[in-house]
C-alpha cells in the first residue's frame, strides 16, 4: 500500500503537533519517526490510523483519500500504541482470535500460524492468561502477536522499543518485521533512539516541533554526514543548537 501525507496540519489548542507534514512512502519498507518527546511522532501516527482528522491537508492510501468508515481499508492496516488497549479480563488466545476475525484472517492455517508466533515471543504459556496479569512487556508481545497473526499491509507502532520487552521479544520482533517486509509490508514505528534508527530502518523521517525537518534512506543520510560523526546525530545536533539560539 502506497501512504501519502500531503501537508497535512494538526493542532490541539496552542499547540501545533504537525506542521504541513508531507512526504510518500511505497511499500516493503521499514520507516522510523525519530524525534524527542513532544516532536508530534505519536501525532502522526494517529493521523495515519484515523483516530484523529488533519485539521488541513491529506491522509492518502493507495492515491485515495482516507476515510476511516471504510471498513476495508482500515482492515489493511494496524496501529499499535505504546500501551496496548484491551479486554483486561480477556485472554491473550482470546484476543488474538477475535483480531483474526475482525481482520478476515482467520482461515486455513491461522492455528498453526498463531501456535508459532506465541513460540516465537514466549507466550504459550501465557496463552490462557487475562491481560490484567501481564507485566507491561507481555502485554506488549502479546499485542504484536495479535497485529502479525492478522498480517495487515501496514504496521503503525508507538515506541515498540520503549514497551518493557525482554531481548529475546525484541529480537523475535525484529526477524518477523523483515520477514513481513519481505512480504511487501511497510512498517512505520516511532522512537527517540538514535542507534535504533541506525540499526533497524530502511527510510528515516526525522520530527521536530511538528515539521519533518529530513526524510531521506538511512544510506543517503549516512553518506551525506560528514567523517567521523553520524548523520543522525548531526541532525539532532543541529536541532538543538536551534532551540538554543
Amino acid at each position: 500500500m502506497k501512504i501519502e501525507l500531503r501537508g497535512v496540519v494538526k493542532t490541539f489548542k496552542r499547540l501545533r503537533a504537525l506542521d504541513h507534514v508531507s512526504f510518500e512512502i511505497m511499500p516493503g519498507q521499514i520507516v522510523a519517526l525519530l524525534g524527542s518527546n513532544g516532536a508530534g511522532k505519536t501525532t502522526l501516527l494517529r493521523c495515519l490510523a484515523g483516530i484523529v482528522s488533519p485539521d488541513a491537508g491529506a491522509v492518502l492510501f493507495d492515491d485515495e483519500p482516507f476515510d476511516r468508515s471504510q471498513m476495508e481499508r482500515r482492515q489493511r492496516f494496524f496501529f499499535l500504541p505504546d500501551f496496548p488497549l484491551v479486554f483486561e479480563s480477556w485472554s491473550v488466545i482470546r484476543h488474538i482470535g477475535m483480531t483474526l476475525r475482525l481482520y478476515g484472517a482467520d482461515g486455513p492455517g491461522s492455528e498453526e500460524r498463531v501456535l508459532e508466533l506465541l513460540r516465537d515471543f514466549d507466550l504459550l504459556p501465557l496463552a490462557e492468561m487475562p491481560f490484567q496479569t501481564l507485566s507491561r512487556g507481555q502485554r506488549y508481545k502479546a499485542a504484536l502477536a495479535m497485529m502479525i497473526a492478522a498480517d495487515p499491509e501496514v504496521w503503525l507502532l508507538d515506541e515498540p522499543f520503549s514497551s518493557g520487552m525482554d531481548p529475546h521479544g525484541i529480537s523475535a520482533f525484529k526477524q518477523q518485521t523483515r520477514a513481513a517486509v519481505a512480504r511487501g509490508r511497510t512498517v512505520i514505528y516511532s522512537t527517540q533512539i538514535l542507534e535504533v534508527v541506525e540499526r533497524f530502518s530502511d527510510q528515516v523521517c526525522v520530527i521536530h516541533k511538528g515539521e519533518v525537518r529530513a526524510f531521506d534512506s538511512l544510506v543517503r543520510l549516512q553518506a551525506n554526514a560528514r567523517e567521523g560523526s553520524g548523520a543522525l546525530e548531526q541532525l539532532f545536533q543541529q536541532l538543538r543548537a536551534e532551540e538554543a539560539a
